[in-house]
């Protein structure tokens, strides 16, 4: 007993201090969060709230991806000023939404989604019959603001002018242990949000971590949950998850726990095609790739990847039946993705995306140069010619004609035109055939009709 005593007392000392029965404060130095990989207009805000008399944090995946070495995609504000009070301190700056009011404070491109602190939800909540929140801008305390947060690493808090962090669940051991925990009961939170369940899911894979076991144990059981959240919001969701740096881990996490098929019904008939695991693991596998370089990743691109396996299959099916290739295409398209719309519906914009780069893959198989030039006018160009050598990895199309692209891609364009003219086929010279001169129409004349 005075051995557990001792090591708590040492584990305090070595990670932070608790001021009082509050929350654990780590200082700059214990914590090791470098301000320059801070946003400056997030630091901007908490400067300009806090100037004013509130208090103001930046809070959440920020700080979780700070603490993990990573860099944070966004950063988010917390603060105890409400919307009304915080508008009216930025230029530009909006309040939106309806189930969390919150204000936008805009910097150009940069957008610092700024909240107040919600208290825990109670009986006075609006919620749906299955005890999703519908509605919750009931204001609260700090530490209130804490609890109601999902996962223990996700309620930590980084103030900025003092450089500290504020943890009042104990986030960031369970960050260096590399455990997901639920703050309060699973199955109420997962009630209340049912999008928790997958973000369980994508940190896991995210950080490499362990789900811890109360947390994960209702997930199979209410996965059917996640059906009742709108589709807009799910879609933003799903490609988080997909898009996280460990794809492919994640969405066999999805598919292990059933809720695949309510957000993508097709993705085990597409794994169970002919090369269709292959082709789908190295379009997430590339997309990591992309995500660990800092490149942008295009969820058209990933979707069209996902779906692909199915589109190619049906287009055999359908030209065994004696239909042209492109038509084929184009009514198996049609096909899956009238499917994957009746679960869960895309937007259009990512629709037509899809479409575009799936229906140049045919045309890549012209090389005259009318065509050629042709295709690299088209806005998916790139995107296509990616999704081509994908294709060529998988053994799909030709890895030479496919490596041809990509050089003409990546090529300036004197050395495009070079290529061009090196697979164009040549003119013949063909001796031009004059042309006759019409003869002329002798009139002969009767030689009784003259005088």
């Amino acid at each position: 007993m005075v051995k557990k005593t001792i090591k708590r007392f040492v584990n305090k000392i070595l990670t932070g201090k608790r001021q009082h029965d509050g929350p654990l404060i780590l200082t700059r130095g214990q914590h090791k969060i470098d301000i320059r990989l801070v946003s400056r207009h997030a630091v901007k805000v908490c400067e300009v709230l806090q100037h004013s008399g509130f208090q103001a944090y930046i809070v959440g995946g920020a700080v979780r991806d700070l603490l993990a070495g990573m860099a944070p995609k966004d950063f988010d504000v917390v603060t105890n000023a409400t919307p009304e009070q915080i508008k009216p301190l930025f230029r530009r700056a909006r309040i939106i939404g309806r189930r969390f009011r919150l204000v936008h404070v805009v910097f150009g491109r940069e957008i610092i989604e700024t909240s107040t602190f919600r208290t825990v939800s109670d009986k006075n909540t609006i919620t749906d019959e299955h005890g999703r929140v519908l509605r919750d801008n009931m204001f609260g305390t700090h530490e209130e603001d804490a609890a109601r947060r999902d996962f223990t690493f996700n309620a930590l808090y980084y103030d900025p002018l003092t450089e500290q962090v504020i943890d009042y669940h104990n986030g960031v051991e369970d960050l260096n242990k590399r455990i997901v925990r639920m703050i309060g009961d699973p199955e109420t939170r997962y009630r209340e949000d049912p999008v928790r369940m997958l973000r369980a899911l994508r940190f896991a894979s995210k950080l490499d971590a362990e789900i811890e076991p109360k947390t994960m144990a209702p997930i199979k059981r209410m996965a059917n949950l996640i059906k009742n959240v709108p589709s807009s919001r799910m879609v933003d969701e799903l490609i988080k998850a997909l898009t996280c740096g460990n794809g492919m881990d994640c969405l066999n996490a999805i598919i292990y726990v059933g809720m695949d098929q309510h957000v993508l019904p097709l993705i085990k008939e597409a794994l169970s095609t002919n090369s269709g695991e292959e082709f789908i693991e190295l379009s997430l596998s590339r997309t990591d790739h992309r995500i660990y370089t800092g490149k942008p990743v295009s969820p058209s691109y990933m979707f069209a990847a996902l779906l692909w396996p199915l589109v190619t299959k049906k287009q055999q099916e359908l030209i065994s039946q004696g239909e042209h290739t492109v038509q084929a295409l184009n009514s198996a398209a049609d096909i899956v993705i009238s499917r994957q719309m009746k679960i869960l519906p895309l937007q259009k914009r990512i629709l037509a995306d899809m479409r575009e780069i799936w229906f140049m893959q045919p045309r890549f198989e012209k090389v005259n140069a009318r065509s050629i030039y042709r295709m690299l006018e088209q806005p998916r160009f790139r995107a296509a010619v990616d999704f081509l050598q994908m294709r060529a990895a998988t053994k799909e199309v030709d890895s030479v004609q496919a490596q041809w692209w990509m050089d003409l891609a990546n090529a300036d364009d004197q050395s495009r035109e070079d290529l061009i003219k090196s697979v164009s086929p040549r003119r013949r010279n063909v001796r031009k055939r004059r042309r006759r001169r019409p003869r002329k129409r002798t009139v002969t004349t009767d030689q009784n009709s003259v005088d």
